[in-house]
């Protein structure tokens, strides 16, 4: 186990500072300058989880409020709103400062039987074929100010390989469909609870990227204002994200400053785990005069 992936398991162990009160960290996400927004996702979840004995997440939905505050700890407090027969229901509020970051609803369900069916995963080339997250950011290392080149390559505990990666920095416009492959290694040998909080904690990964990808935009060209409005999520199959797994996502809609984005992640032979949806915020950045 690396150091980055030992931080995000760190990060997911919150710590209960009452029956239904809890505290996560705030810093070592993704992002340096505000809370990356699966980890508050994860966090709630999480906190959610504890209160839950029996059952597992079958769906999510999560608003994001305010910006997350890295350098301070989140309080997550859950409100045990249903305990039923076949589903247990939690809301949870995040708060930072006194004031809600996110807020949080999610469903439990025992196991039921039923039919099945699902849509097939996209055809597309086995991870082997992708070069790693490392390797393309090598690529445009000279193209980074020196300041921000640490944070540029540091290392991520979610070992990521884009299908079709456009240019970080001045990308043509291209399909709003998406895929990359990702997995965690040292997700192996972890419970079912801890893996759905490691793909939470990772479905908000490139999602809110698809939407710029029509426009030829980037977030490294500073022309739009961006973040992550709600997310939604529906847990369908076990999951051990140790292995590789296919996030296929795209846009079907922009538009007045929002995007809409939607993911489904398969496992590499082809099984539907979880669907994903999320509306963001994409706005013209004002520029100086």
């Amino acid at each position: 186990m690396n150091e980055a992936e030992k931080t995000l398991l760190d990060l997911l162990d919150i710590e209960r500072l009452e029956v239904d009160l809890f505290r996560g960290t705030g810093s070592g996400g993704e992002t340096p300058t505000r809370i990356y927004g699966g980890q508050v996702v994860a966090q709630a979840l999480a906190a959610a989880y504890r209160t839950v004995e029996d059952r597992l997440c079958h769906s999510l939905h999560a608003y994001f409020i305010r910006p997350g505050d890295p350098s301070i700890p989140v309080v997550y407090q859950v409100d045990r709103a249903r305990d039923g027969g076949s589903f247990t229901t939690r809301r949870v509020v995040a708060i930072q400062h006194g004031k809600q970051i996110l807020n949080l609803s999610a469903s439990f369900h025992v196991q039921d039987d039923g039919w099945d069916h699902q849509h097939p995963m996209p055809g597309v080339e086995g991870p082997d074929a992708h070069p790693t997250r490392d390797e393309l950011r090598q690529r445009y290392l000279d193209r980074v100010p020196e300041k921000f080149r640490t944070e540029f390559l540091r290392e991520r505990p979610i070992e990521v390989r884009e299908v079709d990666p456009l240019d970080l920095f001045d990308p043509s416009p291209g399909d709003d469909r998406n895929h990359l492959w990702f997995r965690m290694k040292a997700a192996a040998g972890a419970d079912p609870k801890t893996q759905h909080l490691l793909l939470a904690y990772a479905s908000d990964m490139a999602l809110l990227s698809s939407g710029l990808r029509p426009h030829g935009l980037s977030w490294f060209k500073r022309e739009v204002n961006g973040a992550s409005l709600d997310h939604a999520m529906w847990f369908h199959a076990p999951i051990r994200f140790e292995n590789w797994h296919l996030y296929t996502m795209d846009a079907p809609w922009t538009g007045h400053g929002r995007s809409f984005n939607r993911g489904a992640i398969y496992t590499e032979d082809g099984m539907l785990v979880a669907s994903v949806a999320q509306e963001g915020l994409m706005r013209r950045r004002k520029t100086s005069t």
